[in-house]
């Protein structure tokens, strides 16, 4: 089957970010449709709701699969919506199903197909081993209809609501009686190495009248059903109403006939308006007190860091330039201090080389986050547009390469490297290069295990295609400004020969200060983390975009502070070798985060099999990986400043 892609959209999607047109009210894709009832229909007013589903996915395996895999009810009539370069990256599928329902037309009970599964047929024993895989395992349906999820909502603790965008497949009572998942909200489900199927849905639709509001026809505001196991032996005339439950036994000792049903109702509502229909999903996941505690909690960090800084800058150092400027040197020069090692502060570090490559690449990450944090603020990114935030880091990454070229040739210029064309073809292709051979291998896991998160040849062409034939030049472009510019002036001139650097304390050797360094900015960041994690790894959705940007700023914040901080220390001590190490403090965040992701891959998941472990870490460490280059850059420039403001204004012999 053909998954196609249309690079149209992409660019349009890209120029609309980009550009950050925000006149219209509707983002592309995103306007409302009317809905008439069958003898009102017309251009403006759809009478069919068409029902799409998505790809199945469980908390158990990170191995996601296509519809069609588990043999559901399929259409006869396929159409497969065309899917963005986001929704492909992510290993979204999404196919058009038998569910179609006439607008306000009640169904009740009807049937959507029978499947067969013969006991001596090997084909069959296939198929219904992968369904009941799926069911121990608990694989969720993820349906739509009119871009939205149907959502199955029940009572939790405390009184309060869940709704979940997805719902199982069945459930599984084990050998020893033990229930599993889903199988205990129903009494009924107690034999013993039994699946049980939730075979019968019953759907409600709530709709929008526009009669007060003065358009035509009616909006769909919510999508809910309530899965069943029902067991029927007559296609032609199901009963959805009591009977036993849909078995299939763990053995295939005999023949097994599941027939899918389900049945609709509609309900109308003018209470909830269309601009706020996700409310009801949204409001049900009890985060946002948690997150008011996180930003408390990385404000207190902020606030001390921020204390710190301001202490140093208007006391202590403020005194240290006073008597270094002082008119009897003398005095001043048998002091130890920071002022002593500013004929080797600015000396080019070791590696020059690779430090400029990786800052190249971390302004190209930050820039990137940054307008793709910004536009996701302003709505752009919501879950309702689907794939549209890593089409747009993609395109946005792809874009920036110009900017990665400019900061690494010309810090690379300004370390005295002469090697430029070594410098350009790393800084494009290094970073970049390991990413991909990382995403490669993890997506011929995918193929292997026939997941639908694989990525088609067709789409890794694509993605070397806008890596090569646009970031590649773009970096190049970039390169080239970068080494015309002339070398960045520093306040103070180097020595020629090194200045010895005097025996350091336990604290402000380079391990243990990097190692310290990362903690305050980590502290800031872990409560996000943990529900980032969540909507990659547990499927649940993220959508509190303005929480996420001002914890980025803050992390900048701290990044920035933190370092300084160091860097003072190591200064006064008389340890110049401050360049790498700037880079390093900050960028050791992405060693916690690391430690992070592995208590919660064993902690909070249930992930079990070689493959799922694997693509897990794999990913991980791209994420790692992208996390220590931006937050090393940020380190990095945070010091680069504040060792140019401070040399720059302290006399010099």
């Amino acid at each position: 089957m053909k998954r196609r892609i249309h690079f149209g959209s992409v660019l349009v999607y890209s120029l609309v970010w980009y550009l950050c047109s925000c006149s219209a009210f509707y983002l592309p894709g995103l306007a409302p449709v009317s809905f008439c009832e069958e003898d009102q229909g017309g251009e403006d007013c759809q009478t069919v709701i068409q029902l799409f589903v998505n790809r199945l996915d469980s908390v158990e395996s990170v191995l996601p699969y296509e519809y069609d895999v588990f043999d559901f009810c399929k259409d006869a009539k396929e159409k497969r919506p065309s899917e963005n370069l986001g929704q492909v990256l992510f290993g979204e599928r999404i196919e058009s199903s038998p569910y179609k329902f006439n607008f306000k037309q009640n169904v009740k009970c009807k049937a959507v197909c029978k499947k067969d599964y013969k006991k001596g047929d090997q084909d069959d024993v296939t198929k219904l081993d992968f369904l009941k895989m799926g069911m121990q395992l608990n694989y969720q349906h993820h349906w739509i209809i009119d871009n939205m999820p149907v959502t199955w909502c029940y009572d939790v603790e405390d009184g309060q609501k869940y709704c979940n965008p997805g719902f199982p497949i069945g459930c599984l009572v084990t050998a020893d009686g033990r229930a599993k998942d889903a199988c205990v909200i129903n009494s009924e489900f107690n034999k013993k190495n039994t699946f049980y199927v939730f075979n019968h849905v019953d759907i409600k639709i709530t709709f929008h009248s526009g009669a007060s509001e003065g358009w035509r026809g009616a909006r769909l505001v919510a999508a809910t059903l309530e899965p069943k196991s029902i067991k029927n032996t007559d296609e032609n005339n199901p009963t959805c109403e009591g009977g036993s439950p849909m078995e299939v036994p763990g053995e295939f000792d005999n023949d097994v006939s599941i027939i899918y049903t389900y049945s609709v109702t509609f309900e109308q509502n003018d209470d909830i308006k269309w601009a706020s229909r996700w409310d009801y999903i949204l409001v049900s996941m009890p985060h946002t007190n948690i997150q008011w505690f996180s930003i408390m909690n990385s404000l207190v960090i902020v606030l001390f860091l921020s204390g710190m800084v301001a202490m140093i800058m208007l006391r202590t150092l403020h005194k240290d330039i006073a008597r270094y400027n002082q008119v009897d040197q003398e005095d001043a020069q048998e002091e130890s201090g920071w002022k002593q090692v500013h004929g080797d502060v600015f000396r080019p570090p070791r590696k020059g080389m690779l430090l400029s490559v990786f800052l190249g690449q971390g302004t190209q990450i930050f820039i990137m986050t940054f307008i793709t944090l910004f536009l996701a603020c302003l709505g752009f990114l919501s879950p309702a547009n689907r794939g549209a935030l890593m089409t747009c880091a993609v395109v946005l990454w792809v874009l920036l390469g110009t900017p990665a070229g400019y900061v690494s040739a010309r810090l690379y210029k300004t370390f005295g490297g002469e090697k430029w064309k070594t410098n350009v073809l790393l800084t494009a292709l290094l970073c970049p290069g390991i990413v991909f051979a990382d995403f490669f291998l993890m997506n011929l896991i995918l193929w292997v295990e026939g997941s639908s998160a694989a990525i088609p040849f067709g789409t890794l062409v694509a993605i070397l295609a806008l890596w090569f034939g646009i970031s590649v030049p773009l970096t190049f472009v970039g390169a080239y400004f970068g080494f015309k510019k002339a070398a960045i002036e520093q306040p103070v001139r180097t020595n020629q020969i090194p200045r010895q650097i005097p025996e350091q304390s336990f604290f402000t050797k380079p391990i243990p200060g990097i190692v310290m360094g990362g903690i305050l900015p980590f502290g800031c960041i872990f409560i996000q983390l943990f529900f980032i994690l969540n909507s990659i790894w547990s499927h649940q959705m993220y959508y509190m975009f303005g929480f996420l940007f001002l914890v980025f700023i803050i992390l900048l914040i701290t990044c920035s502070e933190a370092t300084i901080l160091l860097c003072y220390f190591h200064l006064c001590a008389e340890d110049y070798h401050w360049w790498w190490r700037s880079f390093l403090t900050s960028g050791f965040t992405a060693v916690y985060l690391f430690i992070y992701a592995v208590h919660y891959f064993f902690s909070k998941l249930q992930i079990i099999g070689a493959a799922s472990t694997i693509l897990y870490f794999g990913y991980t460490m791209i994420m790692v990986l992208i996390f220590f280059l931006f937050t090393g850059t940020i380190g990095f420039f945070a010091c680069f400043w504040f060792v140019n403001k401070i040399y720059s204004v302290v006399k010099v012999d």
